[in-house]
């Protein structure tokens, strides 16, 4: 049995704390919140859980691992607290703000032996592992480009942009399907409502191989849309979160074939055909399990049978990386910058 506490009870913390209290072999013995009214809706909800306005009473012997699920910015001084006092952690998405910091978060828990989890949910997704092994086993042929859409109105955010808010889901992705790190990045976007907080961005990233990907995201859209198609030299994926269908395999595709010229040597006649392809649509059934429930299962079991988690602190100092290369771009107008 482990012993957890929960540090932040806001937006996201609140279904952390559901899962958590739903294993079997986990129990929440401490909850810190600054707001009021989250902690009388814990304790409306949660009554045997003890709530706290002060993270640092989560720091007692009884308590094995904390899960921190507080704004990006707090990460890094708030788990390099939680390592110091010898815990285990499992922290929301962003690692950390810089590499430096994630690497020195990286660092404490290795010095300490402690396991640190990056709540990259994306990743415990069925959909998306469905997607990376269609990807991997060559079901679309050579993959050329990829791009995503992660658009809502609102939550408005005040504290970061809508490149660290909404983009570490979408990178997390595809550096886990395509096991590879971009070359580099450029990014742009624009602040409309608050001045020096970007609310849409676009973010390029090139990868070995010729293979490129652009991610759209903005809390400013007149609709919610998760979406991401992957176009190959054989088929195309789309994978929709919000959809009943959420992997669609189209048989659709353009191959360039070498041809023989059997009218001679002309080489301004064309040596190549272009054969397009336009087959069914596949919708593949996914038992689909929530992702987070998945995720907090793992956490638990990490600790207990002594495995480094799938989404390790390395892990989330890939995204982290990638963020950071983007954020640089965007200050310099859209420019490359190397990862």
């Amino acid at each position: 049995m482990i012993n957890l506490g929960l540090i932040g009870c806001g937006y996201w913390g609140p279904n952390l704390l559901r899962n958590f209290y739903s294993l079997s072999n986990c129990q929440v013995k401490l909850v810190a919140e600054l707001d009021d009214s989250r902690l009388e809706y814990i304790r409306k909800n949660f009554p045997s859980i003890r709530t706290t306005p002060n993270y640092k009473d989560l720091f007692s012997d009884g308590i094995d691992a904390i899960v921190i699920a507080t704004p990006a910015q707090t990460h890094y001084e708030l788990a390099k607290e939680v390592l110091h006092h010898n815990k285990h952690i499992l922290i929301e998405k962003p690692l950390s703000m810089t590499e430096q910091e994630g690497n020195e978060l990286i660092d404490l828990a290795k010095k300490g032996n402690r396991k640190l989890m990056v709540g990259h949910t994306f990743e415990y997704n069925a959909a998306v592992q469905a997607l990376k092994r269609y990807i991997q086993k060559g079901e679309i042929g050579k993959p050329y480009y990829i791009y995503s859409q992660r658009l809502n109105l609102g939550i408005v955010r005040q504290d970061i942009n809508a490149l660290w808010n909404l983009a570490p889901h979408d990178i997390s992705i595809l550096l886990y399907v395509l096991e590879k790190m971009p070359k580099m990045v450029s990014a742009k976007g624009h602040a409309f409502l608050q001045e020096g907080i970007e609310d849409i961005i676009f973010l390029m990233l090139h990868f070995p191989d010729d293979v490129i990907a652009h991610i759209h995201v903005s809390w400013l859209d007149p609709s919610k849309v998760r979406r991401m198609t992957i176009v190959g030299s054989e088929k195309m994926i789309i994978y929709d979160d919000v959809s009943d269908s959420k992997i669609q395999i189209y048989d659709k595709g353009i191959r360039k074939q070498n041809i023989k010229d059997s009218l001679g040597h002309y080489d301004d006649f064309g040596k190549f055909q272009l054969i397009k392809i336009a087959g069914d649509v596949v919708f593949p059934k996914i038992d689909f399990i929530e992702p987070l429930k998945t995720e907090c299962a793992h956490f638990i079991d990490c600790i207990l049978a002594d495995k480094t988690p799938m989404t390790d602190g390395q892990g989330g100092l890939r995204v982290v990386r990638v963020l950071e290369a983007a954020q640089k771009s965007m200050r310099q107008n859209g420019e490359n910058v190397a990862v």
